[in-house]
C-alpha cells in the first residue's frame, strides 16, 4: 500500500499535475502500472481518511491542544514505529516542524499503513504527505521537503 501512495505522491500531489478525481480512472492507472486492486482502494481509504482530518469536526486531534508534554506511545504504535522514528519525530517537533497536531496525524496515518513495521525513510514520507495535506503548514512541508531531499553531513538527530 506505501508503495501505491509513494506512486500518487510523486506522480500527481508533488508534482502538482492534475489529480484525477474519478476512481474507477485512478484505479484502473494503478492497476495499469501493477499494483493490486484491494491495495489501491486501502490507499485510496487512506488519502481520503488523511483528507478528512483537516476538516476540525473530523480531526480529534484539533479539538485539544496541550501546550507542552510528553508523547507516550502505545504498545502497538511502539510496535510499528521504532526507537529512530520515535526519536525523529521528537526532532521534528524541535525543530518545528511538526506540532501536536500535526505529529498526531502522521502517527494516526502511519498505523493506518499496511505495515508491520516502518522505517525512517517510509516515515519521511509520510510526514511531507501530512504536512502537504495541512492549510497554513507551507513553510513547514518547504523544510521537511529539504530535510528529505539535502544529504545532510552526521545524524540528523
Amino acid at each position: 500500500m506505501f508503495d501505491i501512495l509513494m506512486y500518487l505522491f510523486e506522480n500527481y500531489i508533488h508534482s502538482e499535475a492534475e489529480v484525477m478525481v474519478d476512481h474507477d480512472e485512478l484505479t484502473d492507472e494503478l492497476t495499469r502500472a501493477g499494483f493490486h486492486q484491494d491495495q489501491i482502494y486501502k490507499a485510496l481509504a487512506w488519502i481520503e481518511k488523511l483528507a478528512a482530518l483537516q476538516q476540525t469536526d473530523a480531526n480529534p486531534y484539533l479539538s485539544r491542544c496541550p501546550n507542552a508534554g510528553i508523547r507516550i506511545y502505545t504498545q502497538p504504535e511502539m510496535a510499528v514505529l521504532d526507537v529512530e522514528c520515535r526519536g525523529f519525530l521528537m526532532f521534528l517537533e524541535q525543530i518545528n516542524v511538526l506540532d501536536f497536531t500535526t505529529r498526531e496525524m502522521v502517527i494516526d496515518r502511519v498505523m493506518e499503513l499496511d505495515a508491520k513495521d516502518i522505517n525512517i525513510d517510509d516515515l519521511k514520507w509520510v510526514v511531507l504527505m501530512v504536512l502537504f495535506n495541512v492549510p497554513g503548514k507551507e513553510s513547514n512541508y518547504s523544510q521537511m521537503e529539504d530535510l528529505i531531499f539535502e544529504e545532510p553531513e552526521g545524524p540528523l538527530h
